[in-house]
């Protein structure tokens, strides 16, 4: 899809959407969908798509981001691949036969193999089960790294043999490293052990593509006008209260004066903003369930952010760049206290006794402000945000002004964003036997290096296997500081450890060295900073919902100035594609609807004999 560039250095819509990833491309989407166009998107790259991303290499398609659809029962990108037939429904897949080798190049017996994968298996299901059902794990067993060692070394202690026994630890450490892949950390420690379970599994298995993944972005963005998506437009400042900074006079040129700038539109200065009504209280905002999942709750979650919040008089605001001050009302203690995340949700504007009144308030001013780095300024009424949580993790506290709620920047802090790279080798003829379609690694090794000085002559150990693509293409995948490492070497110094590895695992002196080796590098991604997101120890759904909290900048808004979205911001689908799918659409659909009504204050009959006879009387509408 073709950018289109602004005709000046300023642009006023009623909606900016930050990433054209497939959060920003669902967004806009629904709102073109629904009949709204007076959006932007504006993407840091040169391509829509975000982590989805497919290459052409010689005869090969190459899925250097994305590559499967993840479940087939209730995945909307499944229903939107099988609409426009980019799912074969017939296709038989080819059997999946993998072997097994040793550094000394002996291949393990099958049965052992199976063995401990389905061993293997059965630890992690435990692990989950500490999540849906709500118990405690044995004390000191704090990750599943901890906990999958743990059952290891109960099993084992059955293996009488210690050949036997070192065999199949050595399976269970490539089973592990495996694990960190899929789970997207440099080891299995890193992830909470309480919090495993709360990954949403959708049933289906996962679905690739015939004609690549980046097939799925053309009928997300079909509806969103081209004109509508500017590349090449990195966004270095999002000023979430710009109308609060213009009625302050708070070193803001005031948009109509010399500066001959029109922030309105068409200059209609005679009506009231969109978002002038809405009636406030002072309720707490509901905690969210930790088995909640975003797409179906995160509305009602977004609206009910609205209550608490305080006059103008009461708000006290910062100069660009600084920090908010606390509440009178907020206690004492250390703001760092885990356990005041709701008082600090509720004190982004001050705390204020309960009230129930409506207010009107004219302003044309629009809420935000977002500088590119390209010196243009964009104006708009309200922002999704779907910047990837590794760039919040390095960027967020420079990112937005003022600065995001403490609550938020924590929240921020504690997920975790590893890296999980492929390295792709590409051979001019077949040397694989046809039958075998993966090669897994039994490195004779300990843990992963975590040394960066020792890194240098270990990195490649984190590889844990070689499948094939085709005959002629084989995949490795690598998480972690080795990943992380692994992108700093050439291209020609992957491939020929890679070629070593292969000649000694299979004892072959004469496997080929590549064609061509491709390798991503999604942690050194400057608009990425890494591959998708996990629970580490100490964090929680909660933090994915903190993280996905949008955010109001008066008491007079009737819906969110900041909205954020991406895989990241669903509590149960995290680490998807879909999971980015659905945020993007809940967020659009929260600025579709239209505004709350004034609050209807109904008074029980004095006559009336109980409350159910009068709660009878009360048609819902």
């Amino acid at each position: 899809m073709a950018s289109s560039e602004p005709n000046d250095d300023v642009k006023r819509v009623k909606i900016l959407i930050i990433g054209a990833g497939m959060a920003g491309l669902s967004a806009a989407n629904h709102l073109a969908k629904n009949g709204m166009t007076d959006f932007l998107v504006l993407e840091a790259s040169n391509k829509i798509g975000g982590r989805i991303f497919s290459a052409q290499t010689g005869k090969h398609r190459l899925e250097l981001g994305a590559n499967w659809i993840h479940g087939v029962l209730g995945n909307p990108l499944y229903e939107i691949a099988i609409a426009n037939g980019l799912i074969d429904i017939v296709h038989v897949p080819k059997p999946h036969r993998v072997v097994a080798a040793t550094e000394d190049g002996k291949q393990v017996p099958f049965g052992v193999l199976q063995e401990m994968y389905q061993a293997y298996v059965c630890f992690l299901r435990r692990c989950e089960e500490y999540f849906l059902c709500q118990y405690l794990p044995p004390e000191g067993i704090n990750s599943v790294g901890e906990h999958l060692g743990l059952e290891m070394a109960l099993f084992l202690e059955r293996v009488s043999d210690p050949a036997q026994r070192h065999l199949r630890s050595l399976i269970f450490r490539c089973l592990l490293k495996r694990e960190t892949c899929i789970a997207g950390c440099h080891s299995m420690s890193d992830i909470d052990l309480m919090q495993l379970g709360s990954y949403t599994e959708l049933q289906g298995g996962n679905i690739a593509l015939p004609s690549g993944y980046s097939s799925i972005l053309d009928p997300v963005s079909r509806l969103i006008p081209p004109q509508n998506i500017l590349k090449k437009h990195p966004v270095s400042t999002i000023r979430w209260r710009y109308s609060e900074e213009l009625l302050i006079g708070n070193s803001v040129v005031s948009p109509g004066t010399d500066s001959g700038i029109d922030l309105y539109g068409l200059g209609d200065t005679g009506n009231e903003s969109d978002d002038s009504d809405v009636t406030v209280t002072g309720d707490t905002p509901p905690e969210s369930s930790p088995n909640s999942s975003r797409e179906p709750s995160s509305e009602k979650e977004c609206i009910s952010v609205i209550e608490n919040l305080p006059t103008n008089e009461e708000r006290n605001i910062q100069p660009e760049g600084g920090s908010e001050s606390a509440p009178a009302s907020e206690p004492n203690s250390s703001e760092d206290k885990e356990g005041s995340a709701e008082d600090q949700k509720r004190s982004t504007f001050g705390s204020i006794p309960r009230r129930r009144k409506s207010r009107k308030r004219k302003s044309h001013h629009p809420n935000v402000e977002v500088v590119c780095e390209n010196g243009q300024h964009f104006y708009a009424d309200h922002v999704i945000c779907c910047v990837p949580l590794g760039v919040l993790k390095t960027q967020a506290s420079q990112l937005f002004s003022p600065s995001l709620p403490q609550y938020k920047l924590r929240s921020i802090d504690k997920l975790l964003f590893d890296t999980v790279d492929k390295i792709f080798l590409e051979y001019d003829r077949p040397f694989l036997n046809p039958e075998v379609s993966e090669v897994m690694l039994l490195w004779d090794s300990d843990e992963c290096c975590s040394d960066t000085k020792e890194m240098k002559n270990r990195w490649y150990r984190k590889i844990y296997s070689f499948s094939k693509i085709s005959e002629t293409l084989l995949l490795a995948w690598i998480s972690g500081k080795e990943a992380e490492y692994m992108e700093t070497l050439s291209h020609e110094e992957v491939a020929e450890t890679c070629t070593n590895i292969l000649r000694k695992f299979l004892n072959d002196p004469f496997v080929p060295k590549p064609r061509s080796c491709i390798c991503t590098t999604w942690g050194s991604q400057p608009y990425f900073r890494g591959s998708y997101t996990a629970i580490a120890v100490g964090a929680s759904q909660d933090d994915i919902d903190n993280v996905a909290q949008p955010l109001y900048s008066n008491d007079q808004q009737a819906k969110p100035v900041v909205l954020f979205a991406g895989e990241h911001t669903h509590s149960s689908f995290y680490s998807t594609v879909h999971g980015a799918y659905l945020t993007g659409r809940s967020a659009a659909q929260i600025l579709l609807a239209p505004d709350s009504p004034e609050e209807l204050i109904l008074e029980a009959d004095e006559d009336a004999s109980d409350l159910s006879a009068w709660i009878q009387g009360i048609a819902l509408q």
